[in-house]
């Protein structure tokens, strides 16, 4: 079996294990910046097997510029599509962030009353 066996190369920006919906940057980010153990991303991903967090930990030693910039590119998407929705949140979320301050309010209302 090859290395590339392993994966889904779906488009040059989304790499995927392969049987799963689950991108290597996902695996990599738990590796890399949250400096977990193999063991401990296999468990965090049921799809997953810990040979197949190997494999990617694998690939991206034997890749480390591409994947790094692989890994730099989609950061930089998550960031653009976070502040994105932070200046535009979908109708739903405004819905719920409406009801949240409701709720707090009638919550600040009740409490000064049994304060009183």
């Amino acid at each position: 079996m090859q290395l590339e066996d392993y994966f889904d190369f779906q488009r040059p920006d989304d790499i995927r294990l392969k049987g799963t919906r689950v991108g290597i940057e996902t695996i990599l980010y738990d590796f890399i910046h949250r400096c977990r153990t193999p063991e401990e991303i296999s468990q965090s991903y049921p799809s997953v097997t810990l040979e197949q967090v190997y494999a990617t930990i694998l690939y991206y030693l034997h890749n480390k510029e591409a994947v790094s910039a692989y890994i730099a590119n989609w950061l930089e998407h998550s960031h653009r599509m976070r502040e994105e929705q932070r200046r535009n949140p979908p109708p739903v979320v405004t819905k719920l962030l409406k009801l949240k301050a409701e709720r707090e309010a009638m919550k600040k209302i009740h409490d000064s009353q049994i304060s009183s």
